[in-house]
């Protein structure tokens, strides 16, 4: 992995990544989600995580199908939530795997055409390992699906040690619009909106607005 601060990396304005509440019936969010990416005349969002609830194949990959083009339409990258080889055949454009063990296992399905990207890093070493196996990004500061995480100042600080010694970009996960700011300053390249951000169409749209103002406002006063 190249360093940042070896090879003075320009840094590319931060965006958002949006992440869905977990989905049991595509048609639900699909009126709230073409909202959402139409409301974004700031082109701050950059990918939508799909987080689909257990189901079979069949199932998952209609979702997948119903979204697709809702997200992809708008130049947005649509990362499905595990399920790399779904990912794969249904033409999303890559997937999120959680631990260095699903993610080494699902790295060579998904590279070098899609999206494969890296969360639940418990330490420093799990994020290096991943780094090193091909993670197109990291992920920091996304609750366990007890719900838990770390402390935000654990996540700040996680955010930063990466964002200074390395070059590919790590997600910030941000638990209320208060955090959006303080993930960019210490050098998130992506901060993850998840399901607070869900609660109805219009409170989506003004949520968005308020975090890519916030995007602006750190990246002006860099």
């Amino acid at each position: 992995m190249a360093s940042r601060r070896k090879q003075a990396v320009a840094r590319p304005a931060p965006r958002l990544y949006l992440v869905t509440p977990e989905i049991i019936d595509a048609a639900s969010l699909t009126g709230t989600l073409e909202t959402a990416l139409a409301a974004d005349s700031e082109d701050s969002i950059a990918a939508v995580l799909l987080r689909l609830s257990p189901a079979d194949e069949a199932t998952l990959s209609k979702h997948i199908a119903m979204l697709a083009p809702v997200v992809q339409d708008r130049g947005v990258a649509l990362v499905v939530d595990g399920y790399a080889r779904l990912a794969e055949r249904t033409g999303a454009d890559g997937a999120h795997l959680t631990g260095v063990s699903a993610f080494v296992a699902a790295v060579a399905t998904l590279k070098p055409n899609r999206i494969c990207g890296a969360g639940g890093l418990a330490t420093r070493h799990d994020a290096m390992v991943v780094g090193e196996k091909g993670a197109d990004y990291v992920m920091f500061g996304e609750p366990d699906q007890a719900g838990r995480r770390p402390s935000f100042a654990a996540v700040e600080e996680r955010v930063a040690w990466w964002a200074d010694l390395f070059e590919i970009p790590c997600v910030g996960w941000a638990s209320s619009i208060d955090e959006v700011a303080p993930l960019v300053a210490a050098g998130a390249d992506f901060v993850a909106l998840g399901d607070w951000l869900w609660h109805d169409q219009q409170a989506v749209v003004d949520l968005i607005a308020l975090a890519a103002g916030r995007l602006q406002v750190q990246e002006t006063s860099a």
